[in-house]
């Protein structure tokens, strides 16, 4: 029998719909996938009809196209991919492509149904009469498999392109969203929790290229929950590549706030803190905006009052991609991307050291200043910024 080539097809999401640009797009796509699959061996990578071909050039790479298969569902931009077998543009070498490549792929199913599409409308036949035919050879294969045109357990597709044909049975979900890369840079406020990691993925998948700064309170809190944050930031590389956080202590300034403040305040004074810290952090590194997890109402920070009141200590603006979403919501995406079970090993943050039995929450501006103003917060602020340092964590370290 004929070796089959088999090539993945990953085709566009919201990048379609640009216009001049598109080619910025289309490159920040294709850099990310010529990353990932550097990783396994050589492939081709091309970019033609709002779809990025990876074609395998060497036997290795061929052994290889799973894994980078699994790669390229966590690339932004894609709604959809799949691996297909290449042939000519010949219903005969498209009928014996079908017969030697499906028959693998339907084994487990009972159901399919036929479906083509021709960007080359100079192919002889239509699009009707290429999935008869096609039809016909998958049933002549697979003996076991029953037409099902409504709610078929795989569809099987043949594409006309402009240089080959291609046939997949069904499609994998792509990570959608925007490519990485293409909508500037971040700094995200990464806690030990289950919200902020998520919250840095989701502005991943639109586009932005994320840092992180985490705040750790040695000896309140260990290093173990220092290790867990470092992790969360490796399964966030799963998604980019490479994620820098940025570690700063807070130790003295919680401090000088439980000596010197009234206990009410305690939360709200020490987020104060961290979004000075994360605006110089932002700053030095140009990232023009913040990012937390925050979701409206979710803790006693988190209602609107003190929002505004956390905000106001910082210089830029603060994205909160998460403020309208529920817990399980949140817990769901968590699950998904693969943080939820490294957010949950039991290792306190600095948000939870000296937390206050009745925090604020309706604080009026005003008064979280009057207790900011018992301390002296910029010398505070200076000590805390000599203590950061940074560490680079990379997908598959």
């Amino acid at each position: 029998m004929e070796h089959i080539k088999e090539i993945i097809l990953c085709k566009y999401g919201e990048v379609i719909l640009k216009g001049a640009n598109r080619s910025t797009f289309e490159a920040q796509l294709l850099r990310d996938v010529k990353r990932r699959a550097a990783l396994f061996g050589h492939y081709d990578i091309r970019a033609r009809q709002s779809t990025v071909y990876v074609e395998p050039l060497d036997t290795d790479a061929e052994d290889a196209i799973d894994g980078v298969f699994a790669q390229l569902k966590k690339v932004f931009g894609f709604v959809a991919l799949c691996k297909a077998a290449v042939c000519e543009k010949d219903m005969d070498a498209i009928l014996a492509a079908a017969k030697a490549y499906l028959p693998e792929k339907l084994a487990n199913v009972s159901t399919f149904k036929c479906e083509s599409r021709r960007s080359d409308k100079r192919f002889p036949l239509s699009s009707p009469e290429i999935s008869g035919e096609v039809g016909g050879a998958v049933l002549e294969a697979c003996p076991h498999l029953t037409v099902d045109v409504q709610n078929p357990d795989v569809v099987v597709k043949t594409e006309i392109r402009e240089e080959y044909a291609y046939i997949h049975a069904g499609q994998d979900k792509g990570a959608g969203g925007m490519p990485l890369g293409s909508a500037g840079k971040g700094m995200l406020l990464l806690s030990g929790g289950i919200d902020s990691p998520v919250a840095g993925y989701r502005m991943m998948k639109r586009g932005m290229t994320v840092e992180c700064v985490h705040f750790e309170s040695f000896p309140y809190t260990s290093e173990a929950a220092r290790e867990k944050v470092f992790e969360l930031a490796r399964e966030l590389a799963e998604f980019c590549g490479t994620v820098k956080v940025h570690v700063i202590s807070l130790t003295h300034i919680q401090e000088a706030i439980r000596d010197h403040c009234e206990e009410d305040y305690f939360t709200l004074l020490l987020r104060r803190f961290m979004m000075r810290l994360a605006s110089r952090s932002a700053e030095e590194n140009s990232c023009p905006v913040l990012v937390t997890g925050e979701s409206l109402g979710q803790v006693a920070s988190q209602t609107l009052k003190a929002m505004v009141c956390t905000e106001d200590a910082a210089d830029r603006p603060v994205f909160r991609p998460l403020v309208g979403m529920d817990k399980e919501e949140i817990i769901e995406i968590a699950r998904e991307i693969g943080t939820f079970d490294t957010s949950t090993l039991p290792y306190d943050d600095c948000c939870t050291v000296f937390t206050p039995r009745h925090p604020k929450t309706q604080p009026e501006l005003y008064k979280v200043v009057n207790e900011e103003n018992r301390i002296d917060a910029a010398a505070l602020t200076d000590e805390a910024w000599e203590t950061r340092h940074c560490v680079v964590l990379r997908q598959g370290e």
